[in-house]
């Protein structure tokens, strides 16, 4: 068995041979490794080969592949039940642990994804302001609900279709999107129509254009108008909750927000996300108010498990420095090599999320990491790839660090990427 046939079989059956687009290669081409197993920073292929992974299931494996306080966890669990379709203790124990470090989560609600998440987020927003515009941001990526799919990041970029076909324009007609990290088109918007605004939906640290940081006074400016025109604001932290700090990227720029969205690291590699926030807020949805969320396998036990192992993992002492220094370790390796090189590269990193991009300018928006040269980082992925380093393959994506990558794995990756660069120069 090799990746090539896996992948023939796997397109008989499933649309594309895959089941979320990026997986595909479709923005870099070729034909996408089969995975087998995985252990600590390595994945192996169907075929025996070996990755030091810097993907790490698209940001849940914090701790490292198959780690063995996560595994055993859910190993004692599955005996005990994998889906009950009933309460259990669990399911509070995970509540409590994610709100005592995210101070603005007073109350949550389990879902099984980031897209329900962030779909249900908006509906009690609408709900609570009584009002149906809602404000997004061109390249940030908040899951595949109707409304949210207008010039969305992730897949939606690197399958070249911003907007998907199947989107009626009746469910997108209240959808604002405004350029990120743009004050003064905020401030436009908000005079405009702020008093129709329900809510503002944004990656406070974009990963789905590949990783794009807030400038100065962008997020604190959301947060003051939103206040003051009574339009809620969510932060979408699926991706950088409890990956660039404990308390995600609300603590790091000491912002709160009204509801937040979390996922993958949350359920431990298992599927799960959950939205919370206000009390007020949250007391609308059912049965305790009139706002109806339901799902069959919400806050299922075993993703409760392996929350809570993840989770009480990234509560010990120094675990967020440790995780802060390997990555910045890459990237000021990788940068280093670039520069030895003559080779323009921005990056850009926090905690244990990072971003490549190939260019000169500062990257601040969408247009900023479209103009990168996106060719050279096709084939900086396919060489990285032939050699044994699995980075994201599209240049829209962030790439993600876990504890379980050591100095042997860095200094490799930076090794490869210092002979790929003087590759680029013959």
């Amino acid at each position: 068995m090799n990746s090539t046939i896996c992948f023939e079989r796997a397109q008989k059956i499933i649309p594309g041979g895959v089941n979320s687009p990026v997986r595909s290669f479709s923005s870099v081409g070729g034909t996408p490794p089969f995975i087998d197993r995985a252990k600590g920073p390595y994945i192996y292929d169907v075929e025996g080969n070996q990755y030091i992974d810097y993907i790490g299931s698209w940001g849940p494996m914090i701790l490292g592949h198959s780690n063995d306080a996560v595994v055993n966890a859910v190993i004692a669990q599955a005996k005990r039940g994998l889906s009950y379709g009933a309460s259990c203790e669990l399911e509070t124990t995970l509540a409590q642990l994610i709100s005592a470090n995210v101070p603005s989560i007073k109350k949550i609600r389990f879902v099984n994804s980031g897209t329900e998440a962030s779909m249900s987020a908006l509906r009690v927003a609408r709900a609570f302001t009584n009002r149906d515009i809602i404000v997004k941001f061109s390249g940030c990526y908040h899951g595949h609900a109707d409304a949210l799919l207008v010039e969305a990041g992730s897949g939606a970029l690197t399958c070249q279709t911003p907007s998907s076909p199947g989107v009626p324009a009746s469910t997108t007609k209240h959808t604002i999107t405004l350029p990120y990290n743009d004050i003064a088109a905020l401030i436009t918007a908000f005079e405009s129509i702020g008093s129709d605004i329900a809510a503002v939906i944004i990656e406070p640290i974009a990963g789905n254009m590949n990783m794009v940081k807030p400038q100065a006074a962008f997020l604190t400016t959301l947060k003051s108008l939103c206040d003051q025109h009574r339009s809620l604001l969510i932060f979408d932290e699926v991706m950088t909750g409890f990956r660039v700090a404990l308390g995600g990227a609300q603590a790091l720029y000491d912002i709160q927000p009204d509801l937040t969205c979390l996922g993958k690291i949350i359920g431990g590699g298992l599927p799960v996300g959950a939205f919370g926030g206000r009390e007020e807020i949250m007391a609308l949805l059912a049965p305790e108010g009139p706002v109806y969320q339901a799902g069959t396998l919400s806050g299922n036990p075993m993703a409760m498990t392996a929350g809570i192992a993840t989770l009480t993992a990234l509560t010990r002492p120094n675990v967020y420095a440790q995780l802060t220094n390997k990555t910045k370790q890459l990237m000021a390796g990788i940068k280093d090599q670039a520069r030895t090189h003559n080779i323009a590269l921005q990056t850009s990193s926090e905690g244990g999320m990072f971003g490549l991009m190939f260019t000169d300018r500062p990257v601040h928006s969408l247009q900023d990491v479209q103009a990168a040269n996106l060719a050279r980082f096709n084939r900086f992925f396919h060489y990285m790839l032939k050699h044994g380093h699995y980075f994201a393959p599209s240049p829209y994506e962030a790439g993600f660090m876990s504890l379980s990558h050591q100095d042997q794995e860095i200094s490799q990756t930076i090794q490869a990427t210092g002979q790929f660069f003087a590759e680029e120069n013959q």
